[in-house]
């Protein structure tokens, strides 16, 4: 006579095997999957590592003058005796804002941290407006305006004709034309407020 319990026994270490050979499976693509996102870290890292010194610096340079901008206008919103001026500090405010919020999303996508301060220079010039109001406050605002904006268009024509970097080129192409406009506005205000003396 046969023993049909014996067929059966054979089953069980079967089942067995199925069962970590499934639980390994899904293991190794847990680690598989853990390996990929962590590989899309290091990629980021890496491009984060490939942007140049000299596009990092005109990243946190044009992050610090944007800055100030919107510090000075609403400063020249306050204190200015000019409605030209005031209407000069309230442009500022809003196109540097924009500009800022744009160059804020390029430097998150390159890994690249903004200053959250001012650098001395420009919290210097703040000091000094500050104490300033009316008439002198408007002469010594557009004064800085006219200087701070030939320079901001100089920096921003290089980075766009010869950064390293497509997206940052892009940002200063794109941001370039409002700066030629406030340099030419800068420059026709200032005369405005030194004419009317």
């Amino acid at each position: 006579m046969s023993h049909p319990v014996n067929l059966r026994v054979p089953i069980l270490p079967v089942c067995v095997g199925i069962a970590l050979l499934v639980a390994t499976g899904a293991a190794s693509a847990q680690a598989a999957s853990g390996a990929m996102s962590g590989g899309a870290n290091t990629a980021s890292m890496q491009s984060a590592a490939k942007v140049s010194s000299a596009d990092k610096s005109f990243v946190e340079k044009a992050a610090i003058g944007s800055m100030a901008e919107v510090q000075m206008g609403k400063l020249a919103q306050q204190k200015a005796g000019s409605d030209q001026v005031k209407q000069f500090g309230t442009r500022m405010v809003d196109d540097h804002s924009k500009a800022n919020d744009d160059l804020k999303q390029v430097a998150s996508s390159k890994g690249i941290p903004l200053p959250s301060a001012l650098d001395s220079e420009h919290k210097s010039k703040m000091a000094k407006l500050e104490k300033l109001s009316g008439a002198q406050f408007d002469r010594a605002y557009m004064d800085d305006m006219v200087s701070d904006h030939k320079k901001d268009v100089a920096e921003f024509e290089k980075q766009a004709k010869s950064g390293n970097d497509a997206d940052i080129k892009g940002f200063a192409s794109k941001t370039l034309p409002t700066l030629q406009q406030h340099l030419s506005l800068a420059e026709s205000t200032d005369k405005a407020v030194k004419g009317g003396k």
